[in-house]
């Protein structure tokens, strides 16, 4: 997202361009980061078509189409890619593509109300199949907490807990949930805590699934996009946002955190879960922005910190972010196993896409350059609640 998936070649001027340039600056670029084409090593390159040696010196598009095409493969594909990420190789190199989006993404917003469904058609929509074999039994599709579970489904649980106890639900109260994705949270918290939800999603497949699983609850889900919620005469006792504002944009946190502020009621507790990025990117990874999640990007402290300025006051800073490369890991391990059962409806370069998507992030955060955040909020003037449970 805010960090890229390519690699960075140095230069070499002392012929034309060909196979075997290309090849040499790929190796000694990749020499930076200790990784070697052809060895045998966890995290080594091999390479299947000479195509991918020019792939590799093309950024972000360039590596993850290869990859897709099946140009080049890696025995442990997210210790490659977490040694990319510690070496700092994993920027597009500069050029007029760079620039472009830099300069598009300041007058463009690409996180608009009418863009808004657009990651949910390509990603979230992608089929309900898929992400059934994939996640844990209640569906969660975020970061697990691995400090209070041993297995996927337990530390969901655990996650799904701490949220809870952050925000200090109790019986009767009335929680907003703004991305709600198949329903696990708002699930959940009603069977456990005797809360009642209302949740926003833009995927039309989630929202149907998350319909049927929350049946006979005092559930509420509407297919609209978070800009959508009645801002007037309606209030919740807590608003949470789990794995939601990577698709919001930076051109909008501020107005996600009007939205908060101005449903939650003065004496109300807000929870924000999100990945973030360790720098202020104005737009996201191309190929993940092709593929995989249209418009997304990562916040950073710093937008975070102006978003919020003002309207809410920041009550707790959580990161457990080396907890979504177990997470990732664990996906990847499911999605794996269940290959045999899912390649009818898909094929093996969305098989090689996915699996790039889940191990490159696995990498990523591993090498810490991504973190995954909970904050805590409320409005000015509220008393401290006792958010900090971890």
């Amino acid at each position: 997202m805010s960090n890229s998936l390519g690699i960075h070649a140095l230069s070499l001027r002392s012929e034309p361009w060909g196979a075997s340039r290309y090849k040499r600056a790929v190796e000694s670029t990749l020499a930076q980061a200790g990784v070697t084409i052809g060895a045998s090593a966890r995290c080594d390159i091999r390479v299947h078509d000479e195509r991918a040696y020019a792939a590799f010196l093309q950024g972000s598009m360039g590596v993850g189409e290869a990859y897709m095409d099946g140009h080049w493969s890696a025995e442990h594909l997210d210790h490659l890619m977490a040694r990319l990420f510690a070496a700092g190789l994993q920027a597009d190199p500069p050029g007029i593509g760079t620039f472009a989006r830099e300069v598009l993404a300041k007058v463009v917003n690409f996180q608009s109300r009418s863009r808004a469904f657009r990651v949910a058609e390509v990603h979230y929509d992608a089929g309900n199949d898929l992400f059934e074999r994939m996640l844990d039994s209640e569906m969660v599709y975020t970061c697990a907490y691995w400090s209070e579970g041993d297995t996927l489904e337990s530390a969901q649980r655990a996650k799904l807990d701490l949220v809870c106890r952050k925000l200090g639900l109790a019986p009767g109260m009335r929680v907003l949930d703004i991305g709600c994705g198949f329903g696990a949270f708002m699930k959940y918290a009603c069977e456990n805590y005797g809360v009642t939800c209302v949740g926003y999603s833009v995927s039309a497949q989630q929202t149907a699934l998350a319909r049927a699983r929350c049946a006979g609850l005092p559930v509420e889900i509407v297919l609209e996009d978070y800009r959508a919620i009645p801002r007037s005469g309606q209030t919740f006792d807590r608003v949470v946002s789990i794995g939601m504002l990577e698709a919001v944009g930076v051109q909008n946190y501020r107005t996600f955190m009007q939205v908060v502020h101005d449903v939650l009621r003065p004496d109300g507790v807000a929870l924000v879960h999100t990945v973030g990025s360790n720098v202020s990117a104005q737009h996201g990874d191309p190929w993940i922005d092709r593929y995989i999640f249209p418009n997304g990007m990562l916040p950073s402290i710093a937008q975070l910190g102006a978003a919020t300025e003002g309207l809410l006051v920041m009550e707790d800073w959580h990161n457990f972010g080396p907890h979504y490369d177990k997470t990732l890991l664990a996906w990847n391990e499911r999605f794996q196993a269940a290959w045999p059962e899912l390649k009818s409806s898909y094929t093996e370069r969305f098989k090689r896409m996915w699996e790039l998507y889940l191990l490159a992030f696995a990498g990523a955060f591993r090498a810490r350059s991504y973190q995954l955040w909970q904050l805590v909020l409320t409005r000015p003037g509220c008393p401290q609640p006792l958010c900090r449970v971890s």
